[in-house]
């Protein structure tokens, strides 16, 4: 079966499965579990990722203690490849941990520091949870690589770690990530999936977290955005190809009730760029590792989402030292409507309230 949708109806399946419409869920575990992951980048011009994704789904009720004590604490939630996951999702990601490392340097280098890894995995048993800079540096071989990892051997062997699930992050502080045993953070009674079976129910997550994806995308190391054919087959009219449908995602679409939201450049409805300008024809680049003035939106600028389309950027900073978010600039795609311009700001001034900051800076035209 094929199921041929317009633009209108495909934007809105997006929205509502990424949980951006008027109704919004009733909790941290609720919205990582629809979302299947949130994106751990700690760049906080505005705020960490991961708590800006969480804020906009649930408002002015999110709380990053609370997030905090999921992990650490209840331990419903855990941290594995940058993104915060369920830990009713661990069964899905085992058989992807036994694969772990893909690289065949990577593999050679574990296997030259069996010794250095026993004596990371004895330290953590004694004394754990530790910081990387908190373990010894006993390794037989050196990492080498032409980026910031080179020779920065406890830290690489932990992440390796961490990727194969025989160490775990415990939780964070000021000064970064916990590891720990994975016995200690992980639960002992997770079911075994075969390889097939886990690829699958990961895809179908996938795919209804997303609510309408391609079967093949752009390759991601660790968490695809693509969901092969799960799902059933659908067009969207005036885009060229084949998507994959969560037909769930069909019923009540047209009581969809709208909002306006300022997302994470990380979010992941803006993450998959080709995706978001087929659907929305939404340009969007994070241009933090852009020269200055090479810059069109600004250092960290935020999609501003308006019903189901896009309708510009907020070029805005959290100033925590003055007490202020400064709103450098707001672009606007087209010219805002009353409508659209009451909602920017009425969203605007949520996020200052959220963060503790007054707003201080540029208003809608």
């Amino acid at each position: 079966m094929t199921h041929r949708l317009s633009r209108d109806e495909a934007r809105r399946i997006a929205i509502r499965a990424q949980l951006l419409t008027a109704e919004r869920p009733a909790g941290i575990v609720e919205t990582i579990d629809a979302l299947t992951v949130v994106n751990i980048e700690p760049t906080a011009a505005i705020a960490p990722s991961a708590d800006h994704i969480l804020w906009s789904r649930l408002g002015w009720p999110y709380d990053p203690a609370d997030l905090a004590r999921l992990v650490e604490e209840d331990r419903a939630i855990f941290e594995w490849g940058g993104f915060y996951r369920t830990m009713a999702d661990l069964p899905l990601l085992l058989p992807e941990m036994r694969k772990r490392p893909q690289s065949r340097e990577a593999r050679e280098w574990l296997a030259a520091n069996d010794r250095f890894r026993r004596d990371i995995l004895d330290r953590l048993r004694a004394d754990g949870p530790l910081r990387p800079a908190d373990i010894p540096d006993t390794a037989q071989v050196s990492w080498r690589s032409s980026g910031w990892t080179n020779n920065r051997n406890t830290l690489q062997m932990l992440e390796m770690l961490v990727l194969r699930g025989e160490v775990a992050i415990s939780g964070r502080d000021a000064k970064g990530r916990l590891f720990d045993l994975a016995e200690r953070v992980y639960p002992a009674d997770v079911p075994e999936l075969s390889d097939e079976d886990a690829a699958r129910e990961r895809a179908e997550r996938r795919l209804g977290s997303l609510g309408i994806a391609r079967a093949r995308s752009v390759s991601q190391p660790v968490e695809p955005i693509d969901v092969g054919t799960v799902g059933e087959e659908a067009v969207i009219d005036g885009i060229d190809g084949r998507w994959r449908l969560d037909p769930a995602a069909l019923e009540g679409l047209d009581d969809v009730a709208p909002r306006t939201a300022l997302l994470s450049p990380f979010d992941r409805l803006v993450f998959d760029r080709k995706r978001l300008e087929e659907l929305f024809a939404y340009e969007y680049l994070l241009e933090m590792y852009k020269p200055a003035a090479k810059r069109r939106w600004g250092y960290f600028a935020l999609p501003i989402l308006h019903g189901d389309r896009f309708v510009g950027k907020l070029d805005a900073k959290a100033d925590r030292k003055a007490g202020v978010l400064r709103v450098n600039a707001i672009h606007e795609d087209e010219p805002f409507t009353a409508e659209i311009a009451d909602g920017v700001q009425a969203e605007i001034r949520d996020l200052a309230r959220w963060l503790g900051l007054e707003v201080q800076g540029v208003a809608v035209a």
